[in-house]
């Protein structure tokens, strides 16, 4: 679909390469997912999320779902997921393994041969520790291995162990070996599982890198060298390409909102959200894919947007996304803006961020309500496109910059 969209207001690193799974840029299709494929694997999620967090007391916490290296990051709709996937290496001789990157996570893993109970399909061959002259696996009473909480013992080896919300599990060897994030970024004795059993949504993937606030996940373990601050550049389409960088941000203005924390999840990002604006209207909100937003804040949200869309036909909406309309006719649209404001800042979203194009016939408001006022608000990762989003571990804050990346 080609549209043009119009807003309407009211009167020292390292950069890895980021892409989106169905994207022409991701190598050999393994299984794509349609667009409605996405909203339920997004909406196991937010499941996963919501467990994790449950018990936490909402108020206005919303959950924010950084010398530098950058890395490509694309997006891995053509692995199969609907999340966002980078490639790096591991072992010595380094082997390449594309990788789904995820600030909700703390454990790194990949599934290893010889897969001694279950592996799903993924793009490269599976990573062979035999082959890595630097592997290593840790012994049970190995500090790493005791402070990990998520595991326990194979004979005397250390075994991880980590079940997600959703259903999605994977359970192997706690190991370390030499990570290789680019030609002249390489880590020794790199801390991850390396996975004998693994089973769920990551479809395609060679496995997960964490970059939660506990000392396993890939920021906290390059902290020394780069320091604990990392941001990423989400691509805006599939067949576009964006970038995880760790260490300082690229932007040069970065506006920034304090980071905050839960002491019942402490490794996930906090955010205020403390209103939306959309046009002339704005309202006060006392945050996967989709923001997830508490019942009375995202009615308010559509009563208005509906609002200010009554020339386009409305299209059938899905179980997620209740706000749709058909554009098959169109050329090009106007659109009221949004603006997602934090504490010390404001946020304007771009059409990418507003809408969820399923078809020309089918695009949705990027927005969805919660099914209770007591879970915690999620900022999905289209509401973060077309912006670099820096989470700074050392001074505690979140930001945002535009002019970066597409």
């Amino acid at each position: 679909m080609s549209l043009t969209y119009a807003s309407v207001a009211a009167p020292s690193h390292s950069a890895l390469q980021v892409v989106h799974r169905n994207g022409p840029c991701g190598g050999k299709s393994v299984s794509k997912l349609t667009q409605l494929e996405v909203l339920v694997q997004d909406s196991l999620r937010v499941a996963s999320l919501q467990e994790k967090v449950s018990g936490v007391s909402r108020g206005n916490n919303t959950l924010l779902l950084g010398s530098q290296i950058s890395i490509p990051a694309r997006s891995g709709l053509y692995l199969g997921t609907g999340n966002y996937v980078i490639t790096i290496g591991f072992g010595t001789p380094t082997k390449a393994q594309t990788v789904i990157f995820d600030t909700g996570s703390d454990v790194n893993w990949i599934q290893c041969k010889p897969c001694a109970v279950s592996c799903y399909s993924q793009q490269e061959p599976l990573f062979d520790p035999a082959l890595s002259s630097t592997y290593r696996t840790f012994t049970c009473t190995a500090p790493a291995c005791l402070r990990l909480g998520k595991g326990g013992c194979s004979g005397t080896t250390c075994v991880y162990g980590v079940t997600y919300g959703d259903g999605s599990s994977t359970l192997g060897f706690l190991a370390r070996d030499t990570l290789t994030l680019t030609s002249t970024n390489v880590f020794s004795n790199f801390i991850f599982g390396c996975g004998q059993d693994n089973k769920g949504l990551f479809r395609g993937a060679a496995g997960l890198i964490g970059l939660g606030r506990s000392p396993y996940s890939l920021n906290s373990q390059v902290a020394n060298s780069l320091g604990d601050i990392f941001s990423y550049c989400l691509p805006s389409t599939s067949s576009s390409t964006g970038y995880l960088n760790i260490g300082n941000p690229l932007g040069s203005t970065v506006f920034y909102t304090p980071m905050l924390t839960s002491s019942l999840a402490p490794s996930l990002y906090f955010i205020d959200l403390i209103g939306i604006t959309v046009g002339r209207y704005s309202f006060h909100y006392s945050g996967t894919v989709i923001t997830r937003l508490p019942p009375a804040a995202y009615s308010a949200l559509r009563t208005v947007f509906r609002a200010a869309m009554t020339q386009y036909p409305l299209a059938q909406g899905n179980t997620l996304l209740d706000t749709c309309y058909d554009f098959s006719n169109l050329e090009s649209i106007t659109y009221p803006v949004i603006k997602l404001r934090y504490t010390d800042l404001e946020v304007t979203l771009t059409a990418t961020g507003v809408f969820f194009v399923i078809s020309s016939a089918q695009v949705c408001l990027a927005f969805a309500g919660n099914s209770d006022s007591t879970e915690i608000g999620i900022i999905g990762n289209v509401q973060q496109r077309a912006f670099e989003v820096t989470y700074d571990n050392i001074q505690k804050r979140i930001g945002f910059a535009v002019g970066t990346c597409s």
